[in-house]
């Protein structure tokens, strides 16, 4: 029986590493420090705290990581005018720059990569896109009794 749970874990997972040799050789930058970038390019003028809980990773290593960043010309942070020891975080304009080089880069190398596949890039991208959808709405009760609506049936609960 497949297990498409753990294919996915092993796919995002070879992904992330594709995504991270292909980063490191075309702009010395690791993934990680890429998906900070882009998270702060897309929140905008954010806190670390914002980056940290977004990326899903401490606020210690949230601050690391922007450390790094801003040493490198990327990234701004100033104290943030609310007060506190709060910096507010946002793109220089190299930042912003290399967030969208990186960005067409990997989306090219993906999309290559589904061609060669066989399987279909706008398809992939609505199911993807769905799922991703689904893990942020709230959970349907089902009753056990009943098949899902994809046809499967339902989950048999642990004994």
């Amino acid at each position: 029986m497949p297990e498409l749970t753990f294919d996915l874990h092993v796919l995002t997972a070879r992904l992330d590493r594709s995504a991270d040799h292909i980063l490191q050789a075309e702009y010395d930058l690791s993934y990680r420090r890429f998906r900070t970038l882009l998270t702060v390019g897309r929140l905008g003028s954010a806190t670390q705290r914002a980056v940290a809980a977004e990326l899903g990773i401490s606020e210690p290593s949230a601050s690391r990581m922007t450390g790094v960043l801003v040493g490198t010309g990327l990234l701004e942070a100033v104290p943030d005018p609310m007060g506190g020891n709060r910096r507010r975080l946002t793109l220089t304009p190299r930042g912003e720059e290399v967030v969208e080089q990186c960005r067409t880069l990997l989306e090219n190398r993906f999309a290559d990569l589904v061609q060669r596949s066989g399987v279909s890039y706008s398809g992939y991208a609505r199911d993807t896109r769905r799922l991703l959808a689904a893990l942020s709405a709230p959970p349907e009760r089902r009753s056990t009794g009943s098949p899902a609506r994809d046809g499967r049936p339902p989950a048999t609960p642990a004994q």
